[in-house]
């Protein structure tokens, strides 16, 4: 089946304005555990081109080691080719790659990956006059080396509080992707039906096949992601999307 063009979002991370002076000249150092308001992070972060990744969790900054291949890099691929195929085959769906996201006062979060629907279809975030994405992505993903990660602690409850409707966790050490949605204020397991897949509530037509994806047989996870965009409730969901609004609650 031919695609169509792929709406991705690569929301880029606060860029330097100030030429690149050094930390120690310009008084932006910005280390881990430092605890900043948002905007004196968004301010160093800016000043420091040669930081890629930086987040403010609940007021205080993490700066992630190297992405090592086998734990971060090639899961992190898979993800996004899974999540960028359903954006798509999905118009009014948007994808976004390691995205700044301003979630409140104390939590900008550069997630690993972010699929999210379009302001102008219903969707929960919009896009700053300065270009990040403002509010609580419906889908966020994220690669973590295991449970000890700040991704299943301090920032599972920030998303979880600012409302984040979904939160996939790839542990790669311990060899387990844990999918949770947002109940009642509060995060549940989604489960793997009898067959192994495991189906969004928020985006009809998503289906992940954990064992597959686990072992790096990504074909396997796009042949059973594309059984499910040919289902009838993505194409209820698409026609939704064009009209008054998403449809919240079908799982396709």
């Amino acid at each position: 089946m031919a695609l169509p063009a792929m709406a991705t979002l690569n929301i880029p991370s606060p860029r330097p304005r100030n030429g690149g002076v050094p930390a120690a000249a310009s008084g932006s150092a910005l280390e881990n555990g430092d605890r900043l308001t948002r905007g004196e992070f968004e301010r160093r972060y800016d000043a420091r081109p040669d930081i890629k990744k930086a987040e403010l969790i609940e007021g205080v900054v993490y700066r992630p080691s190297p992405a090592r291949y086998g734990s971060h890099a090639r899961p992190h691929a898979a993800t996004m080719t899974w999540l960028g195929t359903y954006a798509a085959s999905t118009p009014g769906v948007r994808v976004a790659d390691n995205p700044t996201v301003r979630l409140d006062l104390d939590n900008e979060p550069q997630p690993d990956a972010a699929l999210f629907i379009d302001p102008g279809a219903g969707g929960q975030v919009r896009l700053s006059d300065d270009d990040y994405l403002e509010g609580a992505p419906e889908l966020i993903a994220e690669i973590a080396a295991s449970s000890a990660s700040y991704d299943l602690h301090d920032k599972f409850h920030a998303y979880r509080r600012n409302g984040v409707r979904e939160y996939l966790v790839w542990r790669t050490l311990d060899r387990r992707i844990d999918w949770f949605e947002l109940v009642d204020g509060a995060y549940r397991p989604l489960q793997p039906d009898a067959s192994g897949l495991v189906r969004s509530k928020v985006f009809p037509g998503l289906r992940l096949a954990i064992d597959a994806m686990l072992q790096g047989d990504l074909a396997a996870v796009l042949r059973e992601l594309q059984r499910g965009l040919r289902g009838a409730a993505h194409t209820v969901y698409i026609t939704s999307l064009a009209g008054a609004g998403p449809s919240r609650d079908a799982a396709g």
